[in-house]
C-alpha cells in the first residue's frame, strides 16, 4: 500500500470515528428515552445505519491493520511475543483491533434485538445495554490524543 493511500484510509478511518460515536450516541439516547413506546421503523433505521458504518470502519481498519505499518507488519518483523510486551506496538497490533472487533458485534447483537418478538419495552433496554457496553469498548480502544498511546495523533 502506497504512503498516499494509507494517509488516506488513516484520515477516512480517523473522521468516520466521530460519524460512528455519533450514530452512537443517538442510538443509546433513543433507548435511554423510549420507555415503553413502540420500537418504531427510525429505531431499526438507526441501529442498520451504525452497523454499516461499523462495518466500514472494520474493514478500512482491517486493511490499515494488514498493510499499515501498526499492525500485522509489527507482529511480523518483531515476533508476536516481542510486540506483546511493548506497550505502544501491542495496543495496534492486538488491542485495538480486538477491542472495535468486540464492540462491532455488540453492535450487531443490540441491533438483533429490536427484530426479536419480545415486548418494546424490553427491545429498548437490551439495545441501551449493548449500545452502551459496546461505546464503553470502543472509549477505551481508541487510541486518543490524550492518553499516552495515542501521543502525536489528531482528533480528526
Amino acid at each position: 500500500m502506497s504512503g498516499d493511500t494509507y494517509s488516506f484510509l488513516l484520515h477516512l478511518h480517523s473522521v468516520m470515528r466521530w460519524i460512528v460515536l455519533l450514530l452512537l450516541l443517538v442510538a443509546i439516547f433513543n433507548s435511554l428515552v423510549a420507555g415503553s413506546r413502540p420500537f418504531i421503523r427510525s429505531d431499526a433505521r438507526t441501529g442498520s445505519i451504525l452497523v454499516i458504518f461499523a462495518d466500514l470502519m472494520l474493514l478500512i481498519g482491517l486493511a490499515l491493520w494488514y498493510f499499515g505499518p501498526r499492525g500485522y507488519k509489527i507482529i511480523q518483523s518483531m515476533g508476536m511475543s516481542a510486540a506483546m510486551k511493548d506497550p505502544y506496538d501491542r495496543f495496534f497490533a492486538v488491542e485495538h483491533l480486538a477491542g472495535m472487533f468486540i464492540a462491532i458485534i455488540l453492535l450487531h447483537i443490540g441491533k438483533a434485538q429490536g427484530k426479536k418478538a419480545i415486548s418494546d419495552k424490553a427491545k429498548h433496554r437490551r439495545t441501551l445495554a449493548f449500545y452502551l457496553l459496546a461505546l464503553l469498548i470502543i472509549l477505551i480502544s481508541i487510541p486518543w490524543p490524550f492518553r499516552q498511546i495515542g501521543v502525536g495523533s489528531h482528533w480528526y
